[in-house]
């Protein structure tokens, strides 16, 4: 299972993401040399934040008190929710997890996600 942690790493792209407001990023470059998990901060709208993640296998069943919305970039993003449903995205789709929803995310191959959440929302969430 994948757990998350901050690292001086994190604050160090965080500095880097902030003083990057006024230029253009291309989000894949970002990840090009991950190959295990990685969570990160890219930017910051107002009270939300735009994370990406580089996934292979899957991560602890969880939930939110604020909404998710996951966009796939790269690879195929499984998200399975509580209900036993599952749901399949693709580059390019994106899909919305409402808040206090059990859910968790898995891949079977290297995938590269966007997660748009607000700021204050911890990404291990409530087990």
């Amino acid at each position: 299972m994948i757990e998350f942690t901050c690292d001086d790493t994190f604050f160090e792209r965080r500095k880097s993401t902030l003083e990057s407001l006024f230029q253009k990023i291309n989000l894949l470059d970002l990840v090009t040399d991950i190959t295990e998990y990685k969570n990160f901060v890219v930017s910051e709208v107002n009270d939300h934040v735009l994370r990406i993640a580089v996934i292979d296998g899957e991560f602890h069943w969880h939930e939110h008190d604020t909404d998710e919305l996951f966009m796939v970039l790269e690879g195929e993003l499984i998200i399975d929710l509580e209900n036993d449903k599952s749901f399949k995205l693709l580059p390019g789709e994106i899909f919305n997890v409402p808040a206090h929803t059990q859910h968790r995310t898995r891949s079977n191959g290297r995938t590269v996600n966007l997660c748009f959440e607000k700021k204050d929302n911890d990404i291990n969430g409530i087990s």
